[in-house]
């Protein structure tokens, strides 16, 4: 770890590529540029959170990270270095933001990557912890407590933690506050030595057939990690690199490679034109074309070949004809004689009771009235 120092030149930090680099951005150091609370003696607790970029540029190098939980927590920077920046210096500007006072304080940090003797580690192993979150696996004690966990189970003349990442960004999704349940975090670390028998378990098709189901692996060194650290055997990923160096070299074609084509040839810059006259005239006047002849069929059909009423009549017989219009005139004459028939209007439609004097209305109808139209409702006594 690397912390502040209160002196306001700049910080000079030397990692080394192919191991984890922590930086921690602590507030306490920062409190001091800000000026104080009114009240003297009482202790401040600003607000703080902080920018970091690389000189130059609105962000930080690809392997460099930085995370800051909320403003009243520590800032952390952390990443791998690459081989690729070894001996160039990288210039982190670090600007701290007082979110009471809205003051900033600036300092540098100057990374100088240096070179690994015998990096990369050949054997590399990849854990997942469930229970941790980054900032808090990022923790020298913590972190130390897992390296010697790993080292129990390995049994390493040299093992370093290689990097660390967090779940979410890997794709997984922000856990729910439920239970102080946790985001997860990657480390991988990296030996000297073969994988031990105790990681290779994860190999075996019965842990492997236990993984498919999603049912938890029988590890036997899951105990020395238990305690502290819960570790989802099934993500485990363990990296030969000596295994892989050897077959890369050993490129045998067969099925699934492409023969060399030779030499790319992409087109000239020269192109000839081209005349889409004809193919325009081609897919406009073909249906079009079509289209008339249908309208012009169709147009014979309904104009020219149509039947008048005269010569509907002359075809038809005359004994036909006649019955056709006995029963038209018969039915007119019905609809006549129903539209002027009359019907007594129904005693519920007319009043019981005069509307002046209040006596009882006697019935419009007689005794004699026909007893099959029956009102809908009899005088009241």
């Amino acid at each position: 770890y690397t912390i502040l120092s209160k002196v306001h030149s700049d910080r000079n930090v030397y990692p080394s590529a192919g191991v984890l680099f922590v930086h921690v951005l602590e507030r306490e150091y920062f409190k001091g540029e800000f000026p104080p609370y009114p009240k003297p003696g009482e202790i401040s607790n600003d607000p703080i959170t902080f920018n970091t970029n690389l000189m130059g540029y609105p962000d930080r190098p690809g392997w460099l990270r930085y995370i800051q939980r909320t403003p009243y927590s520590d800032g952390v920077l952390y990443g791998s270095p690459t081989v690729e920046n070894v001996g160039k210096p990288t210039i982190i500007e670090i600007t701290a933001y007082n979110r009471r006072t809205f003051e900033t304080a600036r300092h540098n940090l100057i990374i100088n990557i240096m070179s690994a003797e015998d990096f990369p580690l050949p054997y590399q192993a990849e854990f997942f912890i469930r229970n941790m979150n980054v900032e808090e696996m990022l923790a020298s004690e913590v972190l130390g407590d897992f390296l010697g966990a790993v080292k129990n189970v390995w049994q390493p003349e040299r093992l370093n933690a290689i990097n660390i990442t967090s779940a979410l960004d890997r794709g997984g999704r922000v856990p729910l506050p439920i239970n102080d349940m946790k985001e997860g975090v990657y480390v991988m670390v990296g030996a000297d030595v073969p994988f031990s028998s105790c990681l290779r378990e994860v190999e075996n098709p019965q842990n492997q057939l236990r993984c498919s189901q999603e049912m938890e692996p029988v590890i036997t060194c899951d105990k020395k990690f238990r305690t502290q650290f819960h570790i989802d055997w099934c993500k485990i990923s363990l990296v030969d690199n000596t295994k892989q160096v050897s077959n890369f070299q050993e490129v045998i074609r067969g099925e699934g490679i492409l023969p060399d084509g030779g030499e790319y040839k992409p087109p000239s810059d020269t192109l000839k034109s081209r005349d889409y006259y004809s193919d325009f005239l081609i897919t406009l006047a073909v249906p079009s074309a079509i289209a008339l002849v249908l309208f012009l069929i169709l147009a014979y059909i309904m104009c020219c070949r149509r039947e008048g009423v005269e010569k509907r009549n002359m075809q038809t017989p005359d004994i036909q004809l006649v019955h056709h219009s006995a029963i038209q005139k018969s039915t007119k004459e019905l609809r006549d004689m129903s539209k002027n028939r009359e019907i007594a209007w129904p005693l519920s439609t007319l009043p019981v009771f005069h509307p002046v004097t209040g006596e009882i209305v006697p019935p419009l109808h007689t005794d004699s009235y026909d007893n099959t139209s029956m009102p809908l409702m009899q005088t009241q006594q």
